[in-house]
């Protein structure tokens, strides 16, 4: 039986039958697939073969494996034997809600695992850049974190500042440190989170960096573009389309109130100087008051890293005794430390314990939320969107904070109805959530066509296609992009 099927194979290869197998644009989603439909003379030429006994086992090992080929189980399965445990429920929010793209508001029509697996074993490797004002992370997309670092405000200034040299040097940089090819494949970017009024030089401003930073990338070569802020990946790397995204910077904090992928600047919030940077000095400041003097900032870093956290009773904490904590630089080099593991971030929460003329962190956050509860909402469900808090960056790993954070808030909120189901997610990814973020969309079975700008699209219709496809509030509706690509 298994020659003869083989002589059947070699027979069909010869009349070109075999192309049907290697379709690339079969409908997947049609009653029967391409492979099934052998031509009469083939299956007359392989039944001529067989006895009557076999013809009767044939035809229920053809329908057994023709069940189990269509059996969603199965490709379930396969798509989970493709996928790190820990992000299968991030593959599965992501196939259900970010598939169809930039435009995208509604959950996708559900597909089925079967096309799924397909398209996204086609879906091609991407370079994600994640830049930021203190440090840019970069790599691949079948990576499970992000291969390189490089500190950006360094030699490049920061990515916030769209000066062409600047970026084109960085990129290029990058490039030759990833040893990659720019016209290879298509690249992930993710955008800062900057400039968040909608004051005329604020909107210039976020324009420019979009029009230069594509500008450059396709004078490189880059064939396709994908331009996101950096929040919104935050966010969809909590498995969330609608919340509010709270990331703890490099020298500013920015509340920002994102619904159904959409950055709503007009009620965020900015935090001038309520950063990383402000706590690493403040813990410096506390070391040197009790003589424990790091060496230098960057030993700082690394001790507000590994043993600093946040007080859930601030009052109640500086009672305690037994909270020294040890970590060792290196063999020779160890630093113990006692109240200034919280005491160094509790500056979030009172600001005038490091000489900080800002807004606290939960009073911000409580007015973002009270801004947002005013806004209408169009689709049942969507009530409560702003009662989720999504937090990001590495200042935002630290323990504590997101229990702390979601106590305070409840107190702050004028109305107590406000803080009924609302809950604070701590970072999933650690400090590298908008990477994540990146990484999700550039594996979606319908990426790169669904999420990039084209060489070829913003050569022909010029900066207008960056901007239209930009999730912000301050760009045209949808409609209006899907006009201008041609899609309607």
């Amino acid at each position: 039986m298994v020659e003869l099927l083989r002589k059947a194979f070699n027979s069909m290869c010869r009349r070109k039958h075999v192309s049907a197998l290697h379709n690339d644009d079969m409908d997947m989603e049609s009653g029967e697939a391409e492979y099934t439909k052998l031509s009469g003379d083939l299956l007359l030429w392989i039944f001529k073969r067989m006895t009557a006994k076999e013809l009767v086992a044939v035809s229920l090992v053809c329908k057994t494996w023709y069940l189990v080929a269509n059996d969603e189980m199965l490709w379930e399965a396969l798509l989970r034997e493709d996928t790190d445990p820990r992000h299968w429920e991030t593959v599965l929010f992501a196939e259900s809600y970010l598939r169809n793209g930039f435009a995208s508001r509604e959950p996708c029509v559900p597909l089925s695992f079967r096309t799924i697996y397909g398209d996204r074993s086609r879906t091609p490797r991407s370079i994600i850049i994640d830049g930021g004002s203190g440090y840019c992370k970069y790599g691949w997309s079948d990576q499970n974190e992000p291969g390189h670092r490089l500190p950006t405000f360094l030699e490049f200034g920061n990515i916030e500042s769209p000066m062409y040299p600047r970026l084109k040097a960085l990129f290029i940089t990058l490039f030759q440190c990833m040893e990659a090819k720019p016209s290879a494949q298509p690249i992930v970017l993710t955008a800062p989170i900057s400039h968040p009024d909608n004051t005329g030089a604020a909107l210039g401003a976020r324009k420019q960096l979009r029009e230069i930073t594509h500008s450059v990338l396709f004078e490189l070569g880059v064939p396709k573009v994908c331009f996101v802020n950096q929040a919104i990946l935050a966010l969809f790397a909590a498995n969330r389309t609608s919340g509010i995204v709270v990331n703890i910077g490099f020298n500013v904090t920015y509340v920002v109130p994102i619904l159904h992928g959409k950055v709503m600047r007009s009620i965020g919030v900015e935090l001038v100087g309520q950063g990383a940077l402000h706590l690493s000095v403040h813990l410096n400041e506390l070391m040197e008051q009790n003589i424990r003097p790091a060496a230098s900032m960057y030993t700082v870093r690394t001790l507000k890293e590994k043993l600093c956290y946040v007080a859930e009773d601030y009052e109640e904490e500086m009672t305690k005794s037994n909270i020294r904590a040890t970590f060792a630089i290196n063999e020779e080099v160890t630093f113990t430390l006692d109240n200034e593991r919280f005491r160094a971030p509790e500056i979030l929460f009172q600001p005038r314990l490091g000489n900080l003329r800002t807004m606290s962190l939960q009073q911000a956050v409580a007015l973002c939320i009270e801004h947002s509860s005013a806004l209408p909402v169009t689709r049942t469900g969507d009530e409560n969107w702003f009662k989720t808090i999504v937090l990001s960056g590495g200042t935002a790993c630290l323990p504590g904070l997101a229990g702390r954070l979601k106590k305070e808030v409840s107190k702050t909120l004028t109305s107590a109805s406000l803080a009924d189901g609302m809950e604070v997610l701590a970072p999933k990814y650690g400090p590298d959530s908008a990477w994540f973020g990146a990484k999700l969309l550039s594996n979606i079975s319908t990426f790169p066509d669904s999420w990039c700008v084209t060489r070829k699209q913003f050569k022909k219709y010029g900066p207008a296609v960056v901007h239209r496809m930009a999730l912000d509030d301050d760009c045209p509706p949808e409609d209006a992009c899907f006009e201008l690509l041609g899609k309607k």
